[in-house]
């Protein structure tokens, strides 16, 4: 039997939904219009896709959409075939996900009391008695979503392990999740390597500014890449993280608890906030905080038309690693540094007397002078140096990659030993 061509596309951005089989359940939501690009993703990055359609998903886009875009027949009524048994059933070939997307108010509210009176309703039904897991990803009017019944039905599915993406409240709707927030949730869900599961993480991102006047500002050039690409790949290991993040140019990932900050001490303070109330078993400071801050910030916004010229009084920030270990001091504790034209030789020295300051158990660096390291870039070089000088050297990779190699040393010293 040949091979739809639609399915040249499967493994082409990833492998990390490789040999997985996700039903992409549509219901009766004009986000519908989005589903063949989630499926496409999905397949982009390994995934078989099989598509399941409820009478009102078929009024909004045609079945023949959806089977180009998968590749594979669609699933439009229930027949002889039993159809919700053969993708949800209790058996080998079952699927490994149950994905509705878009999900309507009645869809979910029918899904929290049982009834399966739909294609999509009655595949759901048959994924919780064969507990395969299942993510919804709402789209309604936000009146709609707000109705305290459905918010109750939500809270209720939450607690049968039920993964709600979304929605994005935008011009008086619950709008759909962006396509690559589903697909990271989904990859998230179905990730093989969950070596962090349990593991509560506290990462901090992004620059931060220091106010010279209300409108005018003293920063750095990150732009929270680094620490994003961490959360995100932490989560993605089954990881409870929390991001205090200061206005990095990056979108959070999904199913991070976010902190979001503007100053340096508005920052210092957030995760001093979250070490006295939780118990964090890692704190990666991935952030670039400001160093300085002005002594005396003007009250009005300075004009340029009455100065030549204007002379600034800075003082030093309250250094952010220096006080976790205070608080908290069986958490493990990654510091990062930035350095500039160093030989490798001075860079690992620094890092070391950095390390060493703030009672650190792990710090990583990196030269910024060097191209496409550090700041702003889609890559990065990085030095990780532990208490005994040994030191861990990452090539230039994408910071994706970069998160994955900090967070392996990581889960092995957390391990029990």
């Amino acid at each position: 039997m040949s091979i739809h061509p639609s399915k040249s596309i499967v493994g082409t951005k990833g492998r990390e939904l490789k040999d997985k089989s996700i039903v992409l359940c549509i219901t009766g939501s004009v986000a519908a219009v989005q589903c063949p690009e989630i499926a496409r993703g999905l397949m982009r990055h390994g995934a078989e896709v099989l598509a399941v359609m409820s009478s009102m998903a078929q009024k909004i886009i045609h079945e023949h959409l959806m089977e180009w875009a998968t590749g594979n027949p669609v699933v439009t009524e229930l027949t002889g075939k039993i159809e919700h048994v053969t993708l949800a059933g209790k058996h080998s070939a079952k699927a490994d996900l149950v994905l509705i997307a878009p999900a309507t108010a009645n869809t979910i509210s029918k899904i929290t009391c049982g009834i399966d009176d739909t294609t999509v309703t009655s595949v759901v039904s048959t994924a919780f008695g064969s507990k395969i897991p299942i993510i919804i990803v709402p789209a309604m009017h936000e009146s709609m979503y707000n109705h305290p019944i459905l918010k109750e039905n939500i809270k209720k599915l939450k607690t049968l392990d039920v993964e709600f993406i979304g929605p994005r409240i935008e011009e008086g709707k619950a709008k759909i999740a962006e396509t690559k927030d589903i697909i990271a949730a989904a990859i998230r869900r179905l990730s093989v390597k969950q070596d962090l599961r349990g593991i509560k993480m506290l990462v901090t991102a992004g620059p931060t500014v220091e106010y010279i006047d209300p409108v005018r500002v003293i920063t750095n050039k990150s732009s929270g890449k680094m620490g994003v690409a961490i959360a995100e790949e932490a989560l993605n290991r089954g990881a409870k993280v929390t991001l205090v993040y200061g206005l990095g140019k990056e979108t959070p990932p999904q199913g991070a608890c976010v902190v979001s900050v503007e100053t340096t001490e508005q920052m210092r303070q957030a995760v001093m906030d979250q070490l006295k109330s939780t118990k964090y078993d890692v704190v990666i400071a991935a952030a670039a905080p400001s160093d300085w801050t002005l002594k005396k910030p003007y009250s009005h916004k300075v004009s340029t038309h009455k100065l030549d010229s204007l002379t600034l009084k800075l003082k030093s920030t309250r250094n952010i690693v220096d006080h976790v270990k205070k608080i908290s001091p069986k958490t493990l504790l990654v510091a990062f540094r930035a350095e500039y034209k160093l030989r490798k030789k001075d860079l690992i020295k620094s890092a070391y007397k950095r390390l060493l300051k703030a009672n650190a158990d792990l710090i990583v660096v990196n030269d910024v002078s060097k191209k496409g390291v550090g700041f702003g870039t889609e890559t990065n070089e990085v030095f990780m140096v532990d208490k005994k000088k040994k030191v861990i050297h990452v090539p230039l990779t994408s910071k994706a990659e970069v998160a994955k190699k900090i967070l392996d040393v990581v889960n092995e010293r957390i391990k029990p030993t």
